[in-house]
Parts: C-alpha cells; sequence; structure tokens
C-alpha cells in the first residue's frame, strides 16, 4: 500500500524537529539536491527586483524630535488630521503617517516632517 502525501504531512508533523532535520539531510542525500537552494530559487525573484518595482511608499515617523509642535504641525499638512489625531500619531512614534505615496509625494512628506525635526523613514 502506497503512502499518501496526507499520510507524510502527518507523520512528518508527529516529529521532533531533530528529526525532522535529519529526514531533510536523508532526502538532500537520496535525492542529490539541497533544500536551501529550493528556497533561494523561489518565488519573486529576489528582494533586489522588488525594491526596482516598488511604486507605492509607507511615511512611517520613527521619532519626533525637540520640536515636536512642529512635527505635529507637519503631520497634520501631509494626512489632513486633526490635532488630536495628528498629536496622537507623534506620541505613538514609530508609527505610519501615511500608506501607499507615491515616490515623489513621499520624499516631499519626509522632507517636510524632517524639516520640523523629526526622523522619518519610507518603506
Amino acid at each position: 500500500m502506497a503512502l499518501t502525501q496526507e499520510d507524510i504531512i502527518n507523520a512528518v508533523a508527529d516529529m521532533s524537529v531533530m528529526e525532522v532535520a535529519e529526514l531533510i539531510s536523508a532526502m538532500e542525500e537520496k535525492f542529490g539536491v539541497s533544500a536551501a537552494a529550493a528556497v533561494v530559487a523561489g518565488p519573486g525573484g529576489g528582494e533586489a527586483a522588488a525594491e526596482e518595482e516598488q511604486t507605492e511608499f509607507d511615511l512611517v515617523l520613527t521619532g519626533a524630535g525637540d520640536k515636536k509642535v512642529n512635527v505635529i504641525k507637519a503631520v497634520r499638512e501631509i494626512t489632513g488630521l486633526g490635532l488630536k489625531e495628528a498629536k496622537g500619531a507623534v506620541d505613538g512614534a514609530p508609527a505610519t503617517i501615511k500608506e501607499a505615496m507615491s515616490k515623489d509625494d513621499a520624499e516631499e512628506a519626509k522632507k517636510k516632517l524632517e524639516e520640523a525635526g523629526a526622523s522619518v523613514e519610507l518603506k
């Protein structure tokens, strides 16, 4: 009687981490392959390709700096938030201020926040 994929998966699920590691090594030896090579050649084509294709950026406030009032004003200008919401975002740093911005808008907003004294990242 042949084992099904489900049988094999259930058997692996019952193994300890060490037993799974030994199983992987044995399979690599038996079939002449490397599990690490399969991961490297996985989907997406690597991070470099993903970075080149990035068209939307998230503006993340990492720190308010010494001029918190100026940073709050800049956040309000960029996001259109009210005073209370903008203050909450600044007080909650690190916090995502705005998502899915174009590169130009994100760079401009980053510049405004940095001029106000904040620490900012684009992701």
